[in-house]
């Protein structure tokens, strides 16, 4: 299986795509991007930087080619970006496959093996971790399982501990959401796929009644839905005209059978594994939070003011965190007028988001240690990258 080509600025950018299979057996995707510039240079001492999309996006979203999107950003100020395609990417097969899985499949072996070959890689060279969404949730169940130590920092945006949800996400989500398992396997969100006459068009018409001007209805799911959740994903004037355009390449199916153990999760504030012992899952703590002193490397906690998707959930586990581990090095830096997914694909995220992650980079990957660096929070409007 080769999940299908990025949709990489190749003009920018050299794309090694490396053919990977996590220790289960489940091919994945893992690719490294250099700049495309004949003064280009290879560092040998550059840091690298694994970037982790959320749940039914892509490492797409890392690379747009109408912005200046991140790995752009990366490159420009000096790091080595390496893109995970997880098992929950729509550019792979396996949400809307037969073979199910949970976050513990993502936190127990994609995460871990993705970083043990990247390290073998670079070498001694420092590794940073930048993840999204439920990309995040998975990684800080390896972290606080001990799975991947070392690690020289980490950015987690939009959720990473405690997932929360809004009052209205709770009740359609919970409640929406079982009800959707018992009839369907997954959530379509191009509607050109499915067809008028599907059995997802009530679900496509409910979305829809909210649209105001947009007429685009993989939008009206994404943006006034979130697959029925009743979330959004994103501040509409937020996204570029061709961000816009491109949403269903972008998004894919959300799998049903993962709701559950998001729901479990979510109930708790916490993240936590579904499955319990054997096959390895009891490597994975039976609460993150319990077991966050094992987080050895700090933590950016970024969010947009106006994330719809995972409410406060960040400024939460900045509080939980900071009180009870104030050894912790965690921080927390909230974004205005952005929501869920825009922090990396607003047309202006290059201004207002991505030099909170550049800074932060920077400052560890000069920092020998993280003696003497106090914890702090955060929160600040607009600013420039460089």
């Amino acid at each position: 299986m080769t999940p299908r080509p990025l949709f990489a600025p190749l003009d920018r950018v050299t794309v090694e795509q490396i053919p990977f299979r996590a220790s289960d057996g489940t091919e994945l995707g893992l690719c490294r991007l250099t700049a495309n510039s004949p003064t280009a240079q290879e560092p040998t001492d550059r840091p690298a930087v694994l970037l982790l999309h959320g749940l039914t996006a892509s490492a797409d979203m890392f690379v747009l080619p109408e912005t200046r999107n991140l790995v752009d950003a990366l490159l420009g100020a000096g790091y080595e970006p390496w893109l995970l395609d997880w098992r929950g990417s729509c550019r792979l097969p396996h949400n809307e496959g037969r073979v199910r899985y949970t976050f513990d499949d993502v936190a127990l072996y994609d995460i871990p093996d993705a970083v043990s070959y990247i390290r073998d890689r670079i070498g001694g060279r420092q590794l940073f971790v930048v993840a999204h969404c439920l990309g995040a949730l998975s990684l800080s169940l390896s972290m606080t399982g001990g799975l991947v130590p070392g690690l020289a920092g980490v950015v987690a945006q939009g959720v990473f501990m405690t997932p929360k949800y809004s009052a209205r996400s709770r009740l359609l989500g919970h409640l929406g959401g079982e009800w959707g398992r018992s009839r369907w396997t997954h959530l379509p969100v191009d509607f050109t796929k499915v067809g008028f006459r599907s059995r997802y068009t009530p679900m496509f018409a409910l979305a829809s009644l909210s649209a105001g001007d947009c007429d685009d209805p993989t939008c009206h799911i994404l943006h006034n839905s979130a697959w029925g959740t009743g979330a959004s994903l994103y501040v509409h004037e937020n996204l570029h005209e061709t961000t816009h355009g491109r949403l269903a390449e972008l998004f894919g199916s959300a799998p049903t059978w993962i709701g559950p153990h998001l729901r479990r999760m979510e109930l708790a504030h916490t993240a936590m594994p579904w499955n319990t012992g054997g096959q390895g899952y009891d490597r994975l703590p039976e609460n993150a939070l319990d077991s966050a002193d094992r987080i050895d490397c700090p933590v950016l906690l970024l969010s947009g003011s106006d994330n719809k998707t995972f409410h406060d959930s960040n400024e939460l586990c900045y509080d939980v965190l900071s009180s009870r581990y104030p050894d912790l090095d965690v921080r927390y830096v909230e974004v205005p007028g952005y929501g869920h997914v825009d922090p990396f694909i607003g047309r202006g995220a290059a201004l207002d988001v991505f030099g909170h992650i550049l800074d932060f980079l920077d400052e560890r990957s000069a920092a020998p240690s993280r003696e003497g660096v106090p914890a702090g929070r955060v929160s600040e409007g607009s600013r420039s990258s460089r």
